[in-house]
């Protein structure tokens, strides 16, 4: 199939639990309620992208339990194209999210199936990479899938983005084929070997190892990013934040329906940064997500 954009990347289901605040190490504490829910790095930017308007494809793999249909929930409502991802024997992707009444998150990932997301996977869906405007990659499946699917995507003219989340080590070569790169401050900071400032210009500093275009997020202190000889910024909006989870996904996923649309990486992280926010006003990942139409920050 034509599609705007494929991502090959993480299905997971998502346990998110509400507590009054992070225990300490060794602490026991009563937690407000629990809830599954779809996620996954991967699905939550094809989600993102798809219910913007993206025409959008998943490679990926759940498992054989209970947990892989509430995967696949939001993908399959925002109506991704599914023909690519593969069922495997055992358990699928799973991340237990610790959400505190500060509306701050920590997140446990169990890769499950996603270590099933092979480079022989990739390539069995070489012809949709082909056809794609856009190859999503994220750092929650294997790196050697992680290059073998840029090298793909790069050798048919597919754009690369390339989202280095979680933080990761991966050959200088691949991390040029990312048009754009797409990182936080901290996984900047630790491609680049040194703790950023933000006076500094670390999308350039990143650009000038061989990258095309480069975007980084800064929370609440917004984006920055250097295309084409010269750097951009773009603030932050503004909002009462209930559950970040998800927010960099929304991002990712808005960034890359606005690239496939023709926009430039700024314009893009103009709307990608409004998405982001919206992201935020609501409990959980996907089911956060705006529609195309919907009222943004």
């Amino acid at each position: 199939m034509d599609c705007d954009i494929v991502v090959v990347g993480s299905i997971n289901a998502d346990l998110v639990l509400r507590v009054p605040r992070h225990p300490d190490p060794g602490e026991t504490i009563l937690g407000r309620g629990s809830v599954t829910l779809p996620g996954g790095k991967g699905a939550n930017q094809a989600v993102a992208a798809a219910r913007l308007g993206a025409t959008v494809a998943m490679v990926g793999a759940v498992g054989t339990d209970p947990h892989a249909e509430v995967a696949l929930q939001g993908l399959r409502e925002a109506g991704v194209a599914l023909d690519q991802v593969r069922t495997v024997e055992g358990p699928t992707g799973l991340a237990v999210v610790t959400l505190a009444d500060d509306s701050e998150n920590s997140i446990i990932v169990i890769p499950g199936a996603n270590e099933a997301v092979t480079p022989s996977l990739v390539e069995a869906a070489d012809q949709l990479l082909a056809a794609a405007r856009i190859c999503v990659l994220q750092a929650e499946i294997p790196m050697g899938s992680v290059i073998r699917a840029a090298e793909v995507a790069h050798g048919h003219a597919t754009r690369v983005l390339l989202n280095v989340a979680p933080a990761a080590a991966l050959p200088r070569a691949t991390l040029q084929l990312a048009d754009p790169l797409v990182v936080n401050e901290h996984e900047a900071g630790i491609l680049l070997g040194h703790a950023l400032r933000r006076t500094e210009d670390p999308a350039a500093e990143l650009a000038a190892l061989g990258v095309r275009s480069v975007v980084i997020t800064w929370g609440a202190a917004g984006v920055t990013g250097h295309e084409d000889g010269a750097s951009w910024s773009v603030p932050a909006r503004r909002v009462e934040a209930l559950d970040t989870t998800g927010a960099g996904d929304a991002f990712v996923g808005a960034l890359a329906a606005e690239l496939a649309a023709g926009s430039s990486s700024q314009r893009a992280a103009v709307l990608a940064t409004r998405v982001a926010a919206a992201s935020v006003l609501r409990l959980g990942a996907q089911t956060s997500y705006p529609w195309k139409g919907d009222p943004l920050p």
